[in-house]
């Protein structure tokens, strides 16, 4: 057969493109085999690993200007034009490095292209395939990245996946993914590893004081940490050195910072290395600090050489090719820290290192050829003599639209976590679960509890509670401590494991519940069912997480490790016997003295634990008043409201509109719903929830739950102002006239949502000082003009009263986020600025005389007052009026990375009110799938009324 492999650049010869030559000289035995590479980044003249496989360029990439391989494309002119146009195959989030002149290129080259097989080996070149290629040419996509990571360069697979005929992957994690995210749409699957060519390669002898890695100096190679680390290891081993094998655009950038850690001498960058078995047999230690390890070619090649390695548990084939504490050491990514003190160990103790290196030889037999190519390349022969290739493409495509959702982002798929152990016993013992459970589904790599009223908090109680009823039925001790991580911890005594280990697997027989072993870092090690954890009884860690995954019905929210309960198990201190050492910092430190272990009882979630005293009192930092949220809201398709601003617009000689024209107009998108179900989900600890409107209330809301209430706005204005009001400065500047509503509290635009488990203490301090979120958006050194927005023209008169009170000038706005407030500071405003603050209040409209007190004036003046200190959040903006923006909505859903974010519109984009209005009916369901118990009628505020909240199970 005729195939050919596409590839991005052929020549830099990275372990990712080795892997390929190496696949595709495996297959020259028995078949015509070629490289096409996109780019060809070396001036110098590119010889292939076998001269058996031909390789073709399209772009000359070595200069800056990049331009056509061939003779008769464009002039020089031309292509550089088309080189600084982007790509209109492949979206610059996907890939950064391609353009228009490799649109072209590649056109040209794969629209008539004589091959039976084209293999495209990235996501962004598979969107090439399925745009350009022959539908008579079979298509293998060869997956070379840890997709199972996440991230939107792999939407091509979710887009054209299904379209392949068969999708092969270099890591086992990775079939995981492919399964998952494709399920009965998912073409012919095979596992294709990286493979080490046969014949002789020298051994070392471990005594060269050289620690080695191989890498491509990109800016995911994590060689700077490499430098960081080794900067910690040199005081203490001067005679040792750091060798880097490789090149990149990086190297530059990595050489300054050798230069200045102070490392001239003992880092060597060697540049790219023709003979790496003979480099690999002058190393003593490997290292890699790869972010992602897909390939794991170099680590292949030190083992074979008997050289032990220590390398980033990175996301990939990093632990399928390193055997924690036999081949090498893992490290938990970016922590430099304990990179440095695992070479350190290495390096110090010899016996380890011979041992570790012998092991390491003898298992580089697993990376031996082997004939995966021919098996699967025989079945795609079969499907094409069939005559229904065609067809069984339509049904797959069917099959994942079913799946998946139309676009195939609708549920993003993982493979189980990178510290799984798979074996045999794991997944008998996971299919037995899966028949004989209701409602369990298999996502994310693990069995899940599908359930559609579980917050992440609920969650969180459950684990605790299945954590608890496990050490109580084994009899083993326990007590809850306190941490800074949002989910629950537990200590149990060191001299106990074993026992909570056997209570752990006696309690969770047949149920679907996960333990990850932890090590010092909080890191998981190694993860498998609880029910299995008797197998675990001699392998050394610091604690267990014990988890039940939970799934939405849709898909769109998997609650899993993060939310698990962690145990720990906390040693005798061989320092000073009277305390105890926890493996894991509490928030009263890591060592305790034993008269501090009085056992008192403390609730959670309406349950009693057992704790001690010191976690049982209010601390420091602890924010032990209550917080309420504030909205400012309006249903702007309200046909009475409307009328009613019609009326204020017609009295002051303003033009007005029809009240139903503009009803259609503007369409209420239910923003207060969901921002509603984000409090629910994750920030319970609100107290109170006051909605303040014109006479209205949401269809939906359950207006006798007793955490929230309507309130008009004539309950806030009562004399002041003028009502009715169109204004929302002056709305915000009556807020803390809410009656009962706490000295603390948080006000919400309704188009601003949490965005993931919070706790109060990201909004004040324990002593009730509120924080502020300043912009890097700076407020124009100009007086208040009439080209002003109404925005700007308030931060400006903000910024007038300030200097007037505090002879201080303001600079920047504040961000798009919840915005701590204090009633305190609120009257204070009102006492100090009376003109301005009863001048806001009567506008009705927005007026170029209005101060903005919620989001701006109450931080600034609170600041200079000694209530209110700059905090830091992580806060998303979108606004969904602009289609280059709605393009983050896919990464917030799929990260969930955010504190907080905002869905605004400017009414100033290229995205219509239609548009809009699909996307969020799209997007809002899918991030808050959990209606909450402010919803009349919804399941969860049935269990309120119930009562039955809080806790999971139920």
């Amino acid at each position: 057969m005729k195939i050919a492999f596409l590839v991005a650049r052929a020549d830099v010869m990275s372990d990712a493109e080795r892997a390929v030559f190496q696949h595709a000289s495996g297959l020259a035995d028995r078949h015509e085999v070629r490289v096409i590479s996109v780019f060809k980044a070396r001036r110098r003249r590119f010889a292939p690993p076998d001269e058996r496989v031909a390789v073709q360029f399209l772009v000359e990439a070595a200069e800056s200007v990049h331009r056509p391989v061939r003779r008769s494309g464009p002039d020089a002119a031309t292509g550089a034009a088309l080189a600084a146009l982007p790509s209109e195959v492949v979206e610059r989030r996907w890939d950064g490095q391609y353009h228009r002149l490799a649109d072209i290129e590649l056109e040209l080259a794969l629209q008539d292209i004589d091959a039976d097989i084209v293999v495209p080996t990235s996501p962004a070149l598979l969107a090439y395939v399925a745009r350009f290629v022959p539908a008579r040419v079979m298509t293998v996509h060869h997956e070379q990245q840890a997709v199972e990571s996440g991230g939107v360069e792999r939407e091509p697979l979710a887009l054209y996946g299904a379209r392949c005929d068969a999708l092969t992957f270099s890591g086992a994690r990775s079939e995981h993914w492919f399964v998952e995210t494709f399920g009965p749409g998912a073409a012919r699957l095979a596992h294709l590893p990286t493979i080490l060519p046969a014949g002789f390669r020298p051994r070392s002898t471990l005594e060269t004081r050289m620690v080695t890695m191989a890498s491509r100096l990109e800016k995911d190679s994590g060689v700077g940490d490499a430098l960081t680390a080794w900067a910690a290891v040199v005081p203490y081993h001067p005679t040792w050195s750091l060798r880097i094998l490789g090149d990149g655009p990086y190297g530059g950038a990595l050489r300054r910072q050798r230069d200045q850690l102070g490392l001239q001498g003992r880092v060597q960058f060697i540049g790219e290395a023709p003979y790496l078995s003979e480099e690999w047999a002058k190393a003593s230690i490997g290292l890699s600090t790869a972010h992602q390890e897909a390939v794991g070619l170099s680590l292949m090649e030190a083992h074979a050489a008997g050289v032990p390695v220590v390398s980033y548990d990175a996301p990939g084939v990093a632990r399928d090719v390193v055997i924690e504490g036999q081949t090498g050491l893992l490290v938990t990514p970016q922590d430099t820290e304990a990179l440095a003190s695992v070479l350190l160990a290495l390096i110090e103790q010899q016996e380890m290192r011979w041992s570790m290196g012998q092991n390491a030889a003898a298992s580089a037999s697993r990376f031996r050829p082997a004939d995966a190519w021919e098996p699967l390349l025989a079945a795609l022969r079969t499907d094409l003599a069939s005559g229904r290739r065609e067809v069984m493409k339509a049904e797959r495509v069917a099959a994942y639209a079913l799946h998946c959702g139309i676009d195939g982002k609708g549920r993003p798929a993982a493979a189980a976590p990178p510290s799984t152990r798979h074996s045999h016993k794991l997944a008998t013992a996971e299919d037995r679960i899966l028949q004989g459970g209701a409602g369990l589904v298999r996502d994310g790599g693990q069995i899940c509890q599908v359930i559609d009223t579980a917050t992440p908090f609920d969650v969180m109680q459950g684990n605790l509670a299945t954590a608890a009823d496990a050490l109580e039925q084994g009899g083993v001790p326990y007590f809850v401590t306190r941490t800074s991580k949002v989910r629950h911890s537990i200590a149990v005594f060191a001299g106990q494991r074993e026992a909570a280990l056997k209570a752990l697997a006696e309690s969770c027989r047949g149920k679907p519940v996960y333990m990850a072993l932890l090590n010092d870092s909080d890191s998981a090690m190694t993860t498998t069912l609880a029910s299995l954890a008797g197998d675990h009884l001699s392998t050394p860690c610091a604690g267990v997480r014990i988890y039940q995954n939970v799934v939405t019905p849709a898909r769109t929210l998997r609650l899993g490790a993060a939310y698990g309960c962690t145990v720990t198990f906390w040693e005798d201190d061989p320092e000073e016997p009277d305390h105890i050492v926890s493996p894991m910092r509490t928030l009263i430190g890591s060592r305790l003295p034993r008269e501090a272990l009085t056992r008192v009882p403390t609730v959670l979630g309406g349950r009693r634990y057992p704790t001690i005293t010191a976690f049982n009192q209010t601390l420091h930092h602890d924010v032990a008043f209550p917080v309420d949220a504030v909205y400012t809201w309006v249903d702007g398709s309200d046909v009475a409201w409307l009328e009613r601003k019609n009326a204020v617009l017609a009295a002051k000689g303003m033009d007005t509109e029809d009240a139903a024209a503009s009803a259609a107009r503007f369409r209420n998108r239910d923003e207060l719903r969901y921002s509603l179900r984000s409090l629910d989900m994750y920030a319970p600890w609100i107290r109170n929830i006051y909605i303040v409107t014109d006479r209205q209330t949401p269809a939906w809301l359950d207006v006798n739950h007793p955490r929230v209430r309507v309130v008009d706005h004539s309950e806030i204005f009562g004399n002041e102002g003028a009502l009715p009001t169109y204004n929302s400065h002056a709305i915000e500047s009556r807020l803390h006239h809410i009656a009962d509503l706490s000295e603390q509290f948080l006000y919400f635009n309704d188009d601003v949502f949490v965005a993931k488990p919070i706790q109060p203490g990201l909004f004040f301090l324990g002593n009730g000082q509120s924080k502020h979120f300043m912009s890097s958006n700076a407020i124009p050194m100009s007086p208040v003009s009439l080209a002003d927005e109404y925005s700007r023209s308030a931060a400006k008169n903000n910024r007038e009263l300030v200097t007037w009170a505090f002879g201080r000038t303001l600079v920047n706005s504040f961000i798009h986020a919840p915005h701590p407030l204090r009633r305190s500071v609120m009257y204070d405003l009102e006492r100090n600025f009376p003109d301005h603050m009863r001048a806001t209040a009567a506008s009705q409209l927005r007026d170029r005389g209005d101060v903005s007190v919620a989001s701006s004036l109450h931080h600034y003046f609170g600041y200079y007052t000694g209530r209110s200190v700059p905090g830091s959040i992580s806060s998303g903006f979108v606004n969904v009026g602009i289609s280059e923006q709605v393009k983050k909505l896919n990464h917030i859903l799929a990260a969930r990375s955010n504190d907080v974010f905002c869905l605004n519109d400017f009414h100033d984009g290229d995205v219509s009110e239609d548009e809009q209005d699909a996307t969020l009916a799209a997007f809002l369901p899918s991030y808050f799938p959990i209606a909450s118990q402010f919803e009349a009628g919804s399941a969860r505020n049935q269990l309120f009324r119930a009562g039955r909240l809080p806790g999971w199970p139920l």
